[in-house]
């Protein structure tokens, strides 16, 4: 049985710790009606006060998604002291040799403990550029739902704290358990954040990316070059890589596709044109190319997007 502790943050998001204890009670309930014994002994704590859980060797800390609305509302919650102290236990925890999870902007945390200085995360994919900013010795993957480079995992946006928990019962108690609860609890798989990645609000975060973006958007039905992007931005072609994916996470070629299935995207939503004719409209003169970025980026066919609306 792994002694799990999920630590209640102060302003931490109430659907995350909620989706924590249900998924791990899940767990157990699927295990002992199948006659087996429960997986996980589970222990809640707050990080603002009492005594922190003493872990070590084969225990799990959890530290549920810390909701946050903006980048200062962050930096402001990362300074207080229940915060600071969650920092100290995920510390001390590691150091024990307890795993540690973390979703959302609760990453942070993992990162201000110096948990993920040469690792692998991810992070709730709008805080991005914040989170590599404050941890460029981090190798962030900000399109993953889920990285689990145990002893630490991480995920993304807050309801990909049950991604995360699937990721945690696979490890602690068995593949099978874990599929067992998710088709028990009615869940989609999900691999990836970048459907639900909106441009628009990454590239917000720097004018000169910002202009490249604009300018993408109103040139999108031809077929431009990566060096004119680079120019509506007023930067060298070299420079607005470096930029871009500091920024965004993606290279000029991944940028200007997203642009396009984007608005690819917005048309088989909104209208009943025919996939040749999105395909033109968004600057692709053959609309395979677009079909298939469809199927790698949104990992559905165009007809099946038409068919979800």
């Amino acid at each position: 049985m792994t002694r799990v502790a999920v630590l209640a943050l102060p302003g931490g998001l109430a659907s995350s710790l909620a989706i924590t204890l249900d998924a791990l009670d899940t767990a157990n309930r699927v295990s002992v009606n199948g006659g087996r014994q429960a997986p996980f002994e589970v222990l809640t704590v707050k990080a603002g006060r009492g005594t922190p859980p003493a872990l070590g060797r084969g225990d799990l800390l959890i530290i549920p998604g810390l909701g946050t609305r903006s980048e200062d509302e962050l930096i402001a919650g990362l300074a207080t002291p229940a915060v600071r102290r969650a920092a100290r236990i995920a510390a001390l925890s590691h150091t024990a040799g307890a795993c540690v999870a973390a979703s959302c902007a609760s990453t942070f945390i993992l990162g201000e403990a110096g948990l993920l200085s040469g690792r692998r995360a991810t992070t709730t994919w709008w805080l991005a550029p914040v989170f590599r900013r404050l941890h460029p010795d981090v190798d962030l993957v900000a399109d993953q739902i889920v990285v689990a480079d145990w002893p630490i995992a991480t995920a993304g946006a807050a309801m990909a704290q049950m991604d995360l928990m699937l990721a945690v019962i696979a490890k602690f108690a068995s593949p099978g358990l874990s599929e067992a609860c998710a088709r028990y609890l009615l869940l989609d798989q999900r691999r990836s954040q970048a459907p639900y990645m909106a441009v628009t609000f990454l590239a917000g975060q720097d004018p000169q990316i910002a202009r490249a973006e604009a300018w993408a958007r109103a040139h999108i039905a031809r077929d431009f070059s990566m060096d004119e992007l680079a120019s509506a931005a007023g930067l060298a072609p070299r420079t607005f890589a470096r930029r871009l994916a500091s920024v965004c996470g993606l290279s000029p070629v991944k940028f200007a596709q997203r642009i396009r299935m984007e608005a690819a995207e917005r048309l088989l939503e909104t209208t009943r044109l025919s996939v040749d004719e999105v395909a033109r409209r968004v600057g692709y003169a053959e609309p395979s190319t677009l079909r298939r970025l469809i199927r790698r980026e949104a990992r559905r066919s165009p007809a099946e997007l038409r068919r979800a609306v």
